[in-house]
């Protein structure tokens, strides 16, 4: 059975059965760095995966973006053991990333005594590290559905049972770790011995801890964590709100949805997002008629919703008798010749250095003083700032700015401007509702499937280029736009509860066109999987002015 090894496609006969992790022997691949998870034929497979037939392989690392998620969710396997070894009766629940870290909750049965964060922090610990030194091995079954839900139940999680009830399967894989059971979005490491890699600190206010994976710029060190007060409050806050209306994971929207309760659950998420907005549009009101905030900058990472917001919040400053006034900042890119260029010499939008920093300030400040301004336009056809007479405005009174762009928390865009005068927003689809109890949805797949869809249907881009280009966007992201996020005033979550449900059937349909011979295709598969855990809401739920419908069209508002 001819074997074929990426990337430099050397072949290898192998007998059949053969399991990943034994090709890599037998194929004399450097033992380190240690595989953790590989990619057969475009999808990703555990290293126990047996091999029957010719096959492309492709090892992955726990230094690339897959094998970093590979690497997290078995140290969440490894850390419900721990849990569950040393607290009988007490639940864990993983519930978003944040602070470099991944924000976990136990919960202990009525009655038990109310440990000390640093002392459960230090045992939980030490336990993982005695599983990493028993180096025990993650085994993977397939199992008929009702037997695992009966030992999902056994442990105490109701929700997974639920939810893969839900989904109708024959079979469901599972993974073991010492007597402990679970299922897990994606493969995990073969062994805990390939996990040592980690930190496990109390965490926030309340009863929270961060389970600190690797670092991602040196999985052989852990991450180093940073304070988020701000994007904290912003996530408890939704699920706070998830509580109240019954709503943490994948299973109580199939509740909602089996009791035809969908549009009720649609109803009050809208209500929630027109609530904040309408907060952010009082803060903002408050400050203005004080005479400052008379520049709203609104940042965000790709995808987030910015736009849509923006507007949405116009709407609401109106109603308080202020009139918005809108700036692009694309406008104030620097002529092309001048624009930097990325680490593939490809022309790089995403730095603030691409903006005539110079020029804004000039403006915001005349604007600021009551003077008028000839606004740019940027030809991206020519790559030239052009000006017309009709495009001269100026700040009445009465009047705001709002200024929407990737940059508008960063100091250095509006350095000449007073603090006192500017009010900044952070837009981000902070994903508050899980898969299950130990399967949280990561923000980033949330706004990967908002893009894909959009530029997919508007953009004329295929899901191929959108997902060849995410690893850009996301290094600019990390280097533009998350150092800045505590920066400011107000944040605003997009995530909506019922937001994959709407988005699956479109997603899934485009996501279907990724050709299976591509590597890309290994991750449209992965956001498939991901999608296929929450039932279906047709869009026609959906009113004409949510944050939804930048993605999915049938909006009112004008882009």
């Amino acid at each position: 059975m001819i074997i074929t090894l990426l990337p430099d496609n050397r072949t290898i006969d192998v007998p059949g059965g053969t399991t990943v992790s034994q090709l890599h022997a037998l194929a004399g691949l450097p033992a380190c760095p240690a595989p953790i998870c590989a990619r057969v034929n475009n999808k990703f497979e555990d290293l126990s995966f047996s091999l029957f037939c010719p096959k492309q392989v492709e090892y992955i690392t726990p230094s690339s973006p897959e094998g970093m998620r590979c690497c997290v969710r078995s140290l969440c396997l490894m850390l419900y053991r721990a849990v569950t070894k040393l607290y009988p009766g007490a639940r864990l629940r993983v519930r978003n990333s944040i602070s470099h870290g991944y924000y976990c909750t136990i919960a202990f049965p009525d009655g038990a005594p109310r440990l000390p964060r640093p002392e459960v922090a230090a045992a939980v610990r030490a336990e993982m590290q005695e599983l990493v030194a028993r180096d025990l091995p993650i085994v993977r079954s397939e199992l008929p559905t009702p037997q695992v839900a009966g030992m999902l139940r056994a442990q105490g999680l109701d929700e997974k049972a639920r939810l893969i009830e839900d989904l109708s399967e024959l079979y469901t894989v599972v993974y073991t770790l010492d007597t402990t059971t679970d299922t897990c979005i994606g493969p995990l490491a073969p062994s805990t011995g390939m996990l040592g890699v980690f930190d496990f600190i109390p965490w926030g206010d309340g009863y929270g801890y961060l389970l600190v994976p690797p670092s991602k710029d040196n999985p052989l060190v852990p991450a180093v964590p940073v304070e988020q007060p701000k994007l904290a409050r912003a996530f408890a806050e939704y699920q706070r709100f998830n509580r109240i209306v019954g709503i943490s994971g994948a299973a109580d929207v199939h509740s909602m949805v089996r009791a035809k309760q969908a549009a009720m659950m649609v109803n009050i998420a809208e209500a929630l997002s027109a609530k904040h907005i309408r907060a952010i549009a009082d803060a903002i009101t408050a400050r203005f008629r004080e005479g400052q905030a008379k520049i709203v900058l609104i940042a965000g990472p790709s995808s987030s919703g910015k736009t849509t917001f923006t507007k949405r919040l116009a709407i609401e400053l109106l109603t308080n008798l202020i009139r918005p006034v809108m700036i692009s900042l694309d406008d104030y890119f620097v002529d092309r010749h001048l624009t930097p260029v990325d680490e593939d010499g490809e022309y790089d939008y995403e730095s603030i250095d691409a903006i005539d920093l110079r020029l804004f300030n000039a403006h915001l400040l005349d604007l600021t003083q009551g003077k008028e301004v000839n606004l740019p336009t940027y030809n991206f056809e020519t790559g030239t700032r052009q000006y017309q007479k009709d495009k001269v405005i100026s700040l009445p009174k009465d009047s705001i700015l709002l200024i929407e762009g990737i940059h508008g928390l960063n100091p250095s865009l509006t350095e000449r401007i007073p603090e006192k005068l500017k009010y900044r927003v952070y837009v981000s689809a902070l994903t508050t509702i899980a898969v299950d109890e130990h399967n949280w949805i990561p923000t980033t797949d949330t706004r990967l499937i908002r893009r894909i869809v959009r530029d997919c249907k508007y953009r004329g881009t295929s899901p191929l280029d959108t997902i060849r280009r995410w690893p850009s966007v996301r290094r600019g992201e990390e280097k533009w736009i998350f150092p800045y996020q505590e920066n400011a005033d107000s944040m605003f979550n997009s995530s909506l509860l019922f937001e994959l449900s709407v988005m699956r059937d479109e997603a899934e349909r485009v996501l279907r066109t990724v050709p299976r011979t591509l590597p890309e295709y290994a991750l449209a598969r992965r956001l498939r999987l991901f999608l296929s855990y929450f039932p279906s809401i047709p869009t026609h739920l959906i009113p004409p002015t949510s944050l939804l419908r930048e993605f999915l069209g049938g909006s009112t508002l004008k882009y």
